[in-house]
C-alpha cells in the first residue's frame, strides 16, 4: 500500500505535505481534455472545442463542447465532459433564476462568482 493512499480519499482530507488529491486528479483530467480555446472581438467572440471521439461506439454528434448558457453567454469545456455538461446545467439554472427575479440578463461577474462558490463548495 502506498504510504499517502488514504489522504485521496476525499477531497477535503490534506496530506501531510499539504496537498489535496483529488484537486490535483482534477487539474490531471483537464490537462487530458481537448484543446478548448476562445477569442475575443471587439464585437463578438469565437469559441472553439477540439472534439475528440473516445471510441468508435461514440456517435460525433453526440460531443459537444460549446454550449449556450443565456442570450449573451456561452461556454466551452475541456476535461470530462461530464462535468461541463453539469456545470453548464447550472449556469443555465442560475442565468434563468437572475431573468426570472430581475427581468434582465445576469451580469457576467455575478455568473462567474455564483459558478466559482458553487465548485468551491465541493471542496470544503
Amino acid at each position: 500500500m502506498k504510504p499517502n493512499m488514504g489522504y485521496d480519499r476525499a477531497i477535503t482530507i490534506f496530506s501531510p505535505d499539504g496537498r489535496l488529491f483529488q484537486v490535483e486528479y482534477a487539474m490531471k483530467a483537464v490537462e487530458r481534455g481537448s484543446t478548448s480555446i476562445a477569442v475575443k472581438f471587439s464585437d463578438g467572440v469565437i469559441l472553439l472545442g477540439d472534439r475528440i471521439i473516445p471510441s468508435p461506439l461514440v456517435e460525433r454528434d453526440s460531443v459537444e463542447k460549446v454550449f449556450i448558457i443565456d442570450d449573451h453567454v456561452a461556454a466551452v469545456v475541456s476535461g470530462w465532459i461530464a462535468d461541463g455538461r453539469a456545470l453548464v446545467e447550472r449556469a443555465r439554472l442560475i442565468a434563468q433564476q437572475n431573468r426570472w427575479r430581475y427581468g434582465e440578463p445576469i451580469d457576467i461577474d455575478v455568473l462567474v462568482r455564483e459558478i466559482c462558490d458553487h465548485i468551491q463548495a465541493f471542496t470544503q
